[in-house]
């Protein structure tokens, strides 16, 4: 119960920060993802998920490091390493975070936030590196433990309306809050 009294005063100590920029229509982009995620059901008879293009690379590296140890692998046994539609989903979602935000009028050419430049520095470049890099192996970490990630179970796993997902999805933002307010100092 501690925990939302101190979500609630913080919601009130913090500022907005003012946006002023293009931004895509939410609803646009909710039913674009509905429809990749239909597709993708449809068309592999699977769901939507990135993290499995994880695993694989991992093992591509893996075959060429020590190929009898990943052989070895069960993991390997029905999800062989290889480049799937999972790698060309992550590739897709990274091309077009540069796409919306292009065409959004968004994009800054800023490799750090204000906020970030505000709360640790404006010389912190390797700093927000190494804390971009340590977050993406949690998550990463996190995602192979839950089964899934954000995109398996956030999106793929809610439309199913799976249990375990929403129960997922929910950790996610809980986890999201604590880490910035551990990184910000809130």
């Amino acid at each position: 119960m501690k925990f939302f009294e101190s979500m609630t005063m913080l919601s009130d100590q913090t500022q907005q920060i003012p946006y002023d920029g293009a931004a895509w229509s939410p609803y646009l982009v909710g039913a674009l993802i509905g429809v990749l995620s239909m597709l993708t059901f449809y068309l592999s008879n699977k769901p939507l998920g990135a993290s499995t293009a994880y695993a694989r690379i991992a093992g591509l590296i893996g075959n060429w490091v020590a190929p009898g140890h990943t052989a070895s692998l069960k993991y390997f046994d029905d999800k062989p390493p290889k480049v799937g539609w999972e790698l060309m989903l992550v590739g897709g979602v990274v091309i077009g975070v540069f796409v919306a935000a292009w065409t959004g009028g968004e994009w800054t050419g800023r490799w750090l936030p204000e906020m970030w430049q505000d709360r640790i520095g404006p010389a912190s470049h390797l700093l927000r590196i190494g804390v971009a890099c340590l977050g993406g192996v949690a998550m990463a970490f996190g995602a192979r433990m839950a089964g899934g990630c954000t995109s398996g179970h956030g999106i793929s796993g809610t439309l199913q309306l799976a249990v375990g997902s929403w129960v997922s999805a929910i950790c996610f933002f809980i986890g999201g809050i604590v880490a910035a307010m551990l990184i910000y100092g809130i």
